[in-house]
């Protein structure tokens, strides 16, 4: 066995003018965030003539459709949500640097990539939302939150990264317990293996999900303090921490434990082979559920789809809140339509979330709203896994390299695993060094 061992900066306004014109309407509420006084108009606001535009990845553009339906019959706005390209986070990026703004965005709510978009410069203030307190357990604080100012609305709960298999072909494979570490969850690949079934499957050509192979490895370091260390410059990629989960990713694609079209294989061949058990299990978060739920309806799902967490020493889970959990407004100067996206969102996480939650037979996140019947029991796993979870090295640190590209390099024989870690430490020091963090 291989060893394991830029618009300019405008000010966020208020447009009370505007709304209180809709006589029939609630009348909304106000609060206070760093840049001022901001209100947040009532849910029916009449808005017939406003067109609001909405980015969205690949995994996470159909997840507006009740509410978008639901808020144009109410308002009469037009709502469109447009699809970036994958890599989604880079695409919007390079569009925000030159300008370009929607009205609202699917963003990934962690501080690093909130510091990527420029959120004191590009967003708006969320802070004393309506709906910031109908958000169960600890969920207001867990994420979206740069510098003790709100800038993200947390729709789905938070990603977790972990194990989707097909419940199928365990059984026929005899397996009837789950792994327990990591040494148990390769042992049983390798079990699927010598059957003849393809253990694994990775979508190395769409990339991003690459780097979730390293990063549950790195869960009872990442509680440990991990992260703080790699944030002081205490600690490196290159080190043995990292560095070991890279190299042993690249053993387990050695072994030929992944699917042979690795290289080509796409996020959408991913779910298909995985529901059809051309493969037996996936190293997914929750928007690959999405694209399930997509094919298959929740019968099928809790017949065949299972999900457990895995980490290097037993099943802590890794949380990476991702762009389709949340969405981020954009400071674009016109206060109507900032007052518009507002609204946008008071009614998703207001009137229209139980239909929300319902279209996408997800858990809710709201006290006040129970979790629909029919929410497939892999979704429910998912967010219990969250008691006890890790933060996933978005979460945790002051920046958030392209691991995942130097990774899909490594898959493509581009780069060697010390490569792979050379590449990213060096990307993250110079964002660190960038953002004026200590140490660097």
């Amino acid at each position: 066995m291989n060893k394991r061992m830029t618009r300019s900066v405008l000010g966020v306004a208020a447009a009370a003018t505007l709304l209180l014109a809709a006589a029939c309407s609630d009348p909304g509420s106000s609060t206070t965030t760093s840049g001022g006084s901001v209100d947040w108009p009532a849910q029916d606001t009449d808005l017939t003539g406003t067109t609001l535009t909405i980015w969205a990845a690949q995994n996470s553009n159909t997840i507006p459709d009740s509410v978008v339906a639901g808020f144009e019959d109410l308002t009469g706005a037009e709502v469109d949500v447009e699809t970036i390209p994958d890599p989604y986070e880079q695409g919007v990026q390079t569009k925000v640097a030159t300008g370009d703004m929607p009205d609202l965005a699917f963003w990934q709510p962690t501080a690093s990539q909130l510091t990527a978009l420029n959120a004191k410069q590009n967003l708006l203030p969320l802070d004393g939302a309506p709906f910031v307190d109908a958000y169960s357990g600890g969920l207001a604080d867990m994420t979206g939150l740069l510098d003790g100012t709100r800038y993200a609305a947390l729709i789905t709960t938070p990603a977790v990264e972990g194990v989707y298999y097909n419940k199928e072909v365990f059984e026929k494979a005899g397996i009837t317990d789950l792994p327990t570490d990591w040494d148990s969850f390769v042992a049983l690949a390798e079990q699927l293996k010598g059957d003849g079934v393809t253990p694994f499957y990775e979508m190395g050509a769409d990339r991003w999900a690459t780097q979730w192979w390293v990063q549950v490895q790195l869960a009872e370091a990442a509680q440990d303090g991990l992260w703080d260390r790699v944030n002081a410059n205490e600690e490196s990629f290159t080190d043995d921490t990292i560095q070991g989960a890279v190299d042993e990713y690249e053993d387990l694609i050695d072994e030929g434990l992944f699917n042979d079209d690795i290289k080509t294989a796409t996020f959408e061949d991913q779910g298909k082979a995985l529901l059809n058990g051309d493969a037996a299990m996936v190293m997914q978060v929750n928007s690959f559920f999405g694209q399930l739920q997509q094919l298959a309806d929740t019968d099928e799902l809790n017949q065949k789809i299972g999900f457990f967490p895995i980490s290097k020493d037993g099943n802590v889970g890794t949380y990476i809140p991702d762009q389709s959990n949340a969405l981020v407004a954009f400071n674009t100067g016109d206060e109507d339509q900032e007052a518009a996206a507002r609204q946008l969102l008071e009614y998703w996480l207001g009137d229209g979330y139980a239909d929300f939650v319902a279209a996408q037979s997800t858990v809710s996140l709201q006290t006040d709203v129970p979790s629909p019947s029919d929410v497939p029991q892999a979704l429910l796993d998912v967010s219990a896994s969250l008691d006890g979870a890790a933060g996933s090295m978005q979460a945790l640190a002051v920046a958030n390299p392209d691991l995942y590209i130097n990774l899909a390099d490594m898959i493509q024989g581009t780069k060697t695993p010390e490569q792979v870690t050379e590449a990213t430490q060096q990307q993250f020091a110079q964002l660190a060094k960038a953002q004026g963090v200590s140490g660097f």
